[in-house]
């Protein structure tokens, strides 16, 4: 079965996710488009000769009798209504992050799934899918270091551009870490603080950086991850599990060593897209084949409830200075097993 797919938003990364379904992956084409920017849509699907119409709202696309699954990568404050209009269609639906721009959002969806009865949504957290992160995983899932006592980890940018300002730093970087470090060590938070050492020189306005996320798990797991998006120098992404018995680190991107005028050397990747672009494949690939099978199996609603409860207590954190506790309920026994 060809799934026949409808995508709401066709900027940056939209744009980026239609391409890789029309050309790279298998067992899906988009038939449907819509974007608040009707003529740029338009224009994209002209370039890119692509056989989709482009309608007036996100709602039609959800509502079409030839769109069997949604794909939402449109402005992150839209996210929650095109997802709820999804579960309400009984379509599935991939989003990118955030689920939603609010935990009482992210909730919204949550409960509006329990009560369809039926898991509908998967969230694009894609280093799930990094195939560094999955080999680590599999370290730790074989018990190779014992138990997992601390995480060292660091999210580096060479930049960011002046309207990254704020919490951005929490909530649209380091809620990559807050979630593959839950999938990593099966664990949920239960505390967060948040430390700003001296700002660099080279932050704009509005914005301090680094800052020092610390949380700390159920299980009594330590967290220190490193934010730093205008370390100049490279995308950096460190994560060292430390157990009983030995230490785990994730792996380098591939690069040639190279020894030459008089240095030995390896390249840093500038980009980020160039660090998990191919995870980015691996993600839709998936959740297209898990769709034709009528399950889930990618990071659910509630990992993205969960992932805006954590941001929203590093976000208090910050603004405190104090540590603050990550108060939630039990996953519910609906999410225990992905159908």
């Amino acid at each position: 079965m060809t799934l026949r797919l409808g995508v709401i938003g066709t900027g940056a990364i939209g744009q980026d996710h239609i391409r890789r379904i029309t050309h790279k992956l298998s067992g899906a084409r988009v038939v449907a488009l819509n974007d608040i920017n009707k003529a740029q849509a338009r224009a994209f699907a002209t370039q890119e000769r692509l056989d989709a119409r482009v309608v007036d709202t996100g709602k039609e696309v959800v509502d079409a009798a030839d769109v069997d699954a949604v794909v939402v990568t449109s402005w992150g404050p839209s996210h929650e209504e095109f997802v709820l209009a999804s579960i309400a269609a009984g379509k599935p639906v991939f989003c990118e992050k955030p689920l939603a721009i609010t935990a009482a959002g992210a909730l919204r969806i949550v409960e509006a799934e329990m009560k369809h009865g039926r898991m509908l949504v998967q969230v694009g957290f894609m280093r799930r899918y990094d195939a560094g992160y999955r080999a680590l995983k599999k370290v730790l899932d074989a018990g190779a270091i014992g138990d997992a006592l601390m995480v060292h980890c660091a999210h580096r940018n060479p930049s960011v551009p002046e309207n990254y300002t704020g919490d951005m730093a929490i909530t649209d970087t380091f809620v990559h870490e807050i979630d593959v470090l839950r999938w990593l060590l099966d664990d949920d938070y239960v505390s967060a603080q948040v430390i700003a050492p001296r700002c660099t020189r080279h932050a704009h306005a509005g914005l301090h950086d680094p800052i020092i996320v610390l949380l700390e798990t159920r299980k009594g797991i330590r967290i220190d991850a490193e934010v730093f998006v205008a370390c100049r120098f490279g995308y950096d992404i460190q994560c060292q599990v430390v157990g009983e018995t030995g230490a785990a680190n994730l792996p380098e991107p591939q690069s040639v060593p190279l020894r030459s005028a008089g240095r030995a050397s390896t390249e840093i990747l500038m980009d980020w897209k160039q660090r998990f672009i191919d995870s980015y494949d691996v993600e839709l690939q998936e959740w297209i084949a898990s769709t034709q099978a009528g399950v889930v199996h990618g990071p659910t609603a509630w990992d993205g409830y969960f992932a805006a409860v954590t941001a929203d207590a590093c976000i208090a954190a910050r603004r405190s200075g104090q540590v603050v506790p990550i108060s939630i309920a039990d996953r519910p026994a609906f999410y225990d097993n992905k159908r």
